[in-house]
């Protein structure tokens, strides 16, 4: 490496962020927006709680390939699918080696039991580990999977069979997913007997390229390179470490001085800044999100459909993208981006109209309007990047039609968990695709079954889940399609949430950073990222 002034700043802090230790080889600090809520991947939805799991310590039965959509063998070599689509048989990698760490020292190899857990795990609420530890698997009930997995048998030590109710497309492409990431059998086990099955989720144990060291909420985490890592050549460097900073102005002063390589949700406000220093480079691509304001329609009167227009034709959406996006976004009008296949283009927004939605809340009982609460995120995502001055935006235009609406926040996780438990009135979230199929974006974000899930809307329509749940088994691309066509249109009738905006992607880095691929599922991973 060669010697510059920006390269002993950079050891400086280094040294400060993560001591002496941390300084030697090649160590990446990652200018990340937020504290996870945990490190079991199968417990959580957000791109904040899989990065530091998913993307580090854990690998999954198939992948993604870096920086795509297309699924690569991962812990397992090869799968064969029987002719009636239904069971999924999975010859497993031999060798891989799990974590050994200051709390566990594994004796085995990965193997079958590990897959068996896993899943058992998310299917199976009396498997002991999860008597001892009771908690929710969200993604895997918001997909069906819970119920759709009939049996996860053993065949032998490196062979696992997956037995299916129902036809799954996708099914490949969901094991994928962060959520499906394999934990240790023995691990677990091991906790069980010492009673402290919780720890699953406080010291992770994995196969994945990094070795989790340590956690100090609000501040860092800390990652060593896996020496044993069964991708050979994928792991190239030495250390890793999150340097926790929720303000985004700061992520920028610290990436601009050499505190950090890679920051994470720059403001719009803040890429010409950031593409005018030589010493970083902001590679980007079209977003593959949607943020939007979800309805809770179990509260009264968001309940009445035109309460649920008259807020969404209040919504001045491109004031909204040109003050919050800043010409990083595009006006959304669907439940999922348009690059998403079986978009329904025939779909159009209702104009921005204060007299209608007046006239509607005056036909829905409410001529003066009404309070309600409406919930802020307190982190930027890459589908909000600024969900405060949103807030007030929406604010200002329900207060033209005699809605007022009072905005409340809290911590990431605890936002998450109480708008889970249904407590908000109007709500400001979105999503990230995470693999490319439209369930991802229908059935999991407006699924019956993903009702206290990450369904925040808690809206369940029996006619659009019939759709999607047919969409799900049905194997021809050309007639989910179709299905999924006729599914956006009840959305767009029935006014679950408003869609706001699609924005881009953009990812600051030092010119130093080598082997990055911007996720297209919003991730940060760094699988074969390295420094010069």
């Amino acid at each position: 490496m060669r010697i510059t002034p920006r390269t002993l700043a950079l050891a400086a802090a280094i040294t400060l962020a993560a001591g002496s230790a941390a300084a030697a080889g090649k160590t990446l600090i990652y200018c990340s927006e937020g504290s996870p809520a945990g490190f079991d991947p199968a417990r959580f939805t957000t791109g904040t709680d899989f990065d530091v799991s998913a993307e580090t310590v854990f690998n999954r039965l198939t992948e993604f390939e870096p920086g795509s959509t297309k699924v690569r063998p991962g812990l397992a070599e090869k799968w064969d699918v029987s002719a009636d689509g239904l069971t999924y048989t999975f010859n497993l990698r031999k060798g891989v080696k799990f974590h050994t760490t200051s709390y566990f020292k594994p004796t085995r190899d990965f193997n079958a039991d590990d897959v068996v857990f896993t899943f058992e795990r998310l299917i199976d609420k009396n498997l002991p580990f999860n008597k001892a530890a009771p908690t929710d698997y969200p993604y895997a009930s918001d997909m069906g999977l819970d119920t759709n997995i009939t049996a996860v048998e053993k065949v032998d030590p490196y062979t696992v069979r997956i037995k299916l109710k129902s036809l799954d497309p996708a099914f490949i492409q969901n094991l994928a997913m962060s959520f499906a990431s394999v934990q240790s059998a023995e691990y677990a086990d091991a906790l069980l007997k010492a009673g402290k099955p919780g720890n699953i989720n406080l010291e992770p144990i994995g196969t994945g390229p990094f070795v989790f060291k340590s956690y100090q909420k609000d501040a860092n985490i800390r990652y060593d390179a896996n020496p044993a890592y069964w991708r050979k050549g994928e792991v190239k460097l030495d250390k890793l470490i999150f340097a926790i900073t929720p303000d985004a102005s700061v992520r920028v002063q610290k990436l601009q001085k050499g505190e950090c390589q890679v920051m994470a949700y720059p403001r719009p406000a803040d890429i010409k800044l950031l593409q005018a220093d030589k010493n970083l480079a902001v590679p980007s691509q079209a977003g593959f999100n949607v943020g939007w304001v979800a309805y809770n329609v179990q509260h009264k009167p968001l309940d009445k459909l035109e309460v649920r227009q008259a807020l969404d034709m209040a919504i001045n959406k491109k004031a909204i993208i040109d003050a919050v996006y800043q010409g990083a976004g595009e006006l959304a009008v669907n439940a999922m981006p348009p690059t998403q296949w079986s978009y329904n283009k025939a779909i159009k927004d209702a104009p921005v109209d204060p007299a209608k939605a007046k006239a509607l809340l005056a036909k829905a009982g409410f001529p003066n309007g009404f309070e309600i609460t409406l919930w802020a995120m307190p982190v930027q995502r890459m589908y909000n990047p600024n969900a405060k001055v949103m807030a007030e935006m929406i604010q200002s235009d329900w207060a033209k039609i005699g809605v007022k609406a009072k905005i409340t926040t809290y911590e990431w996780g605890e936002y998450l968990k109480r708008a889970k438990a249904g407590e908000h009135d109007a709500l400001l979230i979105g999503w990230n695709g995470d693999n490319g199929d439209p369930d991802n974006w229908l059935g999991v974000n407006l699924g019956c079954s993903a009702v206290g899930g990450n369904n925040y809307s808690r809206w369940c329509d029996k006619s659009f889940d019939e759709l999607i749940l047919k969409a799900r088994s049905t194997p021809s691309q050309a007639e989910r399609t179709k299905l999924y066509e006729k599914a956006q249109v009840i959305f767009k009738k029935e006014v679950p949430f408003t869609p706001i905006a699609h924005s881009t992607w953009y990812q600051p880095m030092s010119k130093d950073v080598q082997g990055f691929k911007i996720s297209p599922f919003g991730l940060t991973p760094f699988y074969g990222v390295g420094l010069k």
